[in-house]
């Protein structure tokens, strides 16, 4: 969730649109991944320029007519992924995705579980498959000598924009 909330502020310092589904589940997640979790909802609810509830089918998002850069699913549950990797538009943030694997837009799943059996792997490589589709694991690079938390959310939220052709300086890069 901080490497969620971080992106989502890097965006809006970029000019960037934000359009922001926060799912129960997610919302869940949250009191135990932040300590102050009902500010943070709140912060990123008002950073975003766009919310929409996880059942808003009629959100523009909804819509392949309704042209975006693609979307990123960070956090990424294994049911997410499982819907997402199946077709299964159950709710705004698979059919978000499923319109981007239609329409051949960018789509980054950041899966959120570990370890990991047989299904999700296979419903990853599944995923990794499909043009502009990335499987962005939350694993840290020790290669640009991270000295603390934010330095490796800095990282993980750089590798994520880099599939989106986005500049940055959030890490050194390998020379």
């Amino acid at each position: 969730m901080p490497v969620a909330v971080r992106l989502i502020k890097l965006l809006k310092q970029n000019k960037t649109e934000v359009h922001l589904i926060i799912t129960d589940a997610a919302k869940t997640v949250l009191k135990y991944d932040l300590p102050d979790y009902k500010k943070t909802i709140e912060t990123i609810e008002k950073t975003a320029d766009f919310l929409y509830a996880e059942d808003d089918f009629s959100a523009s998002i909804a819509s392949g007519s309704f042209e975006t850069d693609g979307m990123i699913v960070v956090p990424c549950s294994m049911k997410s992924l499982s819907a997402i990797a199946n077709g299964y538009a159950d709710n705004l943030v698979s059919r978000s995705a499923d319109v981007c694997i239609k329409h051949k837009r960018n789509l980054v799943i950041v899966p959120r579980e570990t370890p990991l059996n047989s299904i999700h792997l296979e419903n990853m490589l599944k995923l990794s498959r499909i043009q502009n589709v990335w499987i962005v694991p939350p694993v840290v690079g020790y290669y640009f000598d991270p000295k603390n938390l934010e330095d490796m959310e800095k990282y993980l939220v750089g590798k994520i924009i880099e599939c989106f052709g986005m500049e940055h300086k959030l890490y050194k890069k390998w020379k």
